[in-house]
């Protein structure tokens, strides 16, 4: 329950897992709307920095932490202190981030994330990964919509989505989360929030590779509207809902995602069509590259689920199969004539 201070509530605390510039962008969100909040991340320098400095210098070096944000250093101190968890890691160490904080939880907690993509081999979604780790019994939701965390860290006008097939749980996160600035709406819908969120990376970097090329806005437009046709599929095809699939966490995700330069999958694209490796991409970024990985996770799934993904597919051949950018386009362009 949460504590009292005379009348007025104290919202109980919330803890981020992940301190890089998502984790750190929603942190600063959840205390600049009024709810105590706890950031741990897995590097205790980078964690003394921040609370020297009350900010994030290298990722988001302009967003000065609110007063209800603390920087906790110690794991099972944060996670301890909180009502809800908020896991933001890349996809990659989802499982691990779970499987530290399954022994260090207790009845009522309930656990949140921000992470994108399927689990590479699995081919799970991240809902799937958290029921097999931590049970049925616990209250899940996904973040997830068309976001930027430098303009969440900024302040600027902000919509995303909160899903979660607890509907009490979805509204309680959606209002902590919600500011003048920031908007959070609600979904019972896990899987379609999830599979848009896994899907738009790596139409962004085929997107990116596109326009790197010079092959202009009809190319783009072509490419962002079919790619929703195909994450559509897919995500119907999982168990999802078509409503969500015009919502915030899949068009609204993809649009933002494929043609704006702070998108690191998109950047990728564009740094591959201009000649880089895949390895030199992501060395250039210095971040990672969610849609790197989800091409090959997401081509697997396709191919389980027995869905068409064609624009997913050219991806992957370009970035594991060597394959050339404009003989990927020409097969794209070359498929048998088909009603929409």
């Amino acid at each position: 329950m949460p504590q009292t201070r005379g009348a007025a509530p104290i919202p109980a605390p919330i803890a981020v897992l992940g301190a890089g510039s998502w984790g750190t962008a929603l942190a600063i969100q959840f205390a600049r709307a009024g709810r105590p909040t706890l950031l741990w991340g897995r590097d205790p320098a980078q964690l003394a920095a921040l609370a020297a400095s009350r900010r994030n210098q290298r990722y988001l070096a302009d967003a000065a932490f609110p007063a209800g944000l603390h920087v906790e250093p110690d794991f099972a101190r944060a996670v301890g202190a909180a009502l809800d968890i908020l896991i933001a890691v890349p996809s990659h160490a989802f499982r691990d981030t779970l499987a530290r904080l399954a022994p260090h939880w207790r009845a009522g907690q309930r656990v949140a994330w921000a992470t994108k993509g399927f689990e590479l081999g699995s081919g799970l979604l991240p809902h799937q990964v958290a029921r097999e780790v931590l049970g049925p019994q616990v209250p899940i939701a996904v973040l997830s919509g068309p976001t930027f965390a430098r303009e969440v860290g900024a302040g600027l006008p902000t919509a995303m989505t909160v899903a979660s097939p607890d509907e009490r749980f979805a509204a309680e996160l959606a209002t902590s989360l919600s500011s003048q600035n920031f908007r959070a709406y609600t979904s019972p819908d896990i899987v379609g929030v999830e599979v848009g969120g896994a899907v738009k990376n790596v139409l962004a970097i085929g997107t990116g590779i596109a326009d790197g090329m010079g092959f202009g806005a009809n190319t783009r437009i072509a490419l962002i509207t079919r790619g929703l046709a195909e994450m559509t599929r897919l995500g119907l095809a999982l168990g999802a809902r078509q409503e969500t699939f015009m919502g915030l966490a899949a068009l609204g995700d993809l649009v933002l995602t494929c043609t704006d330069d702070q998108s690191r999958n998109r950047r990728f694209g564009l740094a591959i069509a201009a000649g880089r490796s895949p390895a030199e991409a992501q060395h250039e970024i210095g971040q990672v590259v969610e849609g790197v990985q989800a091409a090959r996770a997401v081509r697997a799934v396709a191919a389980r689920a027995g869905v068409e993904m064609p624009i997913a597919e050219q991806v992957y051949g370009v970035l594991y199969e060597g394959r050339d950018v404009r003989a990927a386009v020409r097969a794209l362009m070359g498929r048998e004539l088909k009603r929409e």
